[in-house]
């Protein structure tokens, strides 16, 4: 079994929520790839704004994927308006456990974070990464 961190917005988050399916731009084709029915991915919102608030990053929940990875260009997520992008690479998915944790303060405990003052290099560009089971256990067990 594999760990997954999966980046997302708030907006993409909902329909992750709403439908049970994870997708990804067709550039990390090659990660998706390596994921399983059985996995475990742990969903993390971005720092975004709203209006002049600043909403800080969060774990929001854990989910088991269902699938294998496949291809559906229908546009349920919500793309930056230059990209057009559909997130086409989708897997299905449950839900094992919904809440709020936030990110900031588990930067010192997490492993795959190696450079903890330049933390979001480790996410930067990433639509998932690999995290190791004790960084998941950690997380699921403050989730």
């Amino acid at each position: 079994m594999t760990y997954w961190l999966c980046i997302t917005n708030r907006d993409n988050w909902e329909v992750v929520k709403k439908k049970n399916i994870w997708g990804v731009a067709k550039r990390h084709k090659n990660t998706i790839a390596k994921v399983k029915p059985g996995d475990k991915l742990v969903f993390y919102v971005k720092q975004e704004r709203k209006n002049k608030e600043v909403l800080e990053p969060k774990i929001v929940g854990i989910f088991e994927v269902v699938s294998e990875p496949y291809t559906d260009s229908t546009k349920i997520f919500k793309s930056p308006p230059h990209l057009h992008e559909t997130y086409p690479l989708r897997i299905k998915i449950k839900p094992i456990k919904l809440g709020e944790l936030d990110f900031k303060p588990l930067i010192p405990k997490l492993n795959f974070i190696t450079n903890k003052k330049r933390w979001s290099g480790h996410l930067m560009g990433r639509a998932m990464r690999k995290i190791p089971e004790e960084d998941y256990k950690l997380i699921e067990g403050l989730l």
